[in-house]
This record gives C-alpha cells, sequence and structure tokens, in this order.
C-alpha cells in the first residue's frame, strides 16, 4: 500500500477517534469509547506503516498539522466550536507548511 495513503488513513482515523472522545463523555458512553478506541488503534496501525519509508520527523509533521486542521472542522461542524481569525491564520500557516513540505523538501520522497 502506497505510504501516503496509509498516512492519510491514519489522520482521518485519528481524526474520528479524537471527535468521538468528546462524545465520549470521558469514556462513559459506550459507543463513542469504542469508536475512540478502535479509531486509535486503527491510526497508530497506518502510521507505523508510514514509518517504514517516511521520516518520522516528516510524518509526524504532517499528521498534526493535517490533524489539527480537521480536529479543528470537526469541533465546529459537530460541536458548534467556533474559530477565531488567529485560529484561522494559524491554521493556514500550518496548512502552508505542510505544502511546502510536501512540494519542495526532498525528505520523504
Amino acid at each position: 500500500m502506497n505510504n501516503w495513503l496509509c498516512l492519510a488513513i491514519a489522520i482521518v482515523a485519528e481524526t474520528i477517534a479524537t471527535s468521538a472522545m468528546k462524545a465520549s463523555d470521558g469514556f462513559t458512553k459506550a459507543g463513542p469509547s469504542t469508536i475512540v478506541i478502535a479509531g486509535y488503534a486503527i491510526a497508530f496501525y497506518f502510521l507505523s506503516l508510514t514509518l517504514r519509508t517516511i521520516p518520522v520527523g516528516v510524518a509526524y509533521a504532517i499528521w498534526s498539522g493535517a490533524g489539527i486542521i480537521l480536529i479543528a472542522a470537526a469541533g465546529w461542524l459537530l460541536y458548534g466550536q467556533k474559530l477565531d481569525l488567529p485560529a484561522v491564520i494559524g491554521m493556514g500557516l500550518i496548512i502552508a507548511g505542510v505544502v511546502i513540505m510536501n512540494v519542495f523538501s526532498k525528505v520523504g520522497h
């Protein structure tokens, strides 16, 4: 399987798991709690596959940057959490950093 696809799966699984963590209400609700555990298991498994060929620093930078953006979007969509202008600008800078790493860096390619 393509390493970048594995990283994308890991990021999406982590985003789902983190979103479900809020819904688990401190792990007091079985359904969301199960999603948290399964989501993180999937996320770490696919991240481990990614680390076979993509340097850990590159993979983690993309994982965390994309995760921040996706979790903020999930918080907005699912829980009505608001983002102010500095938060949006900061996330824009994160996106710019991930794009620069992927387009211009030779590390991990």
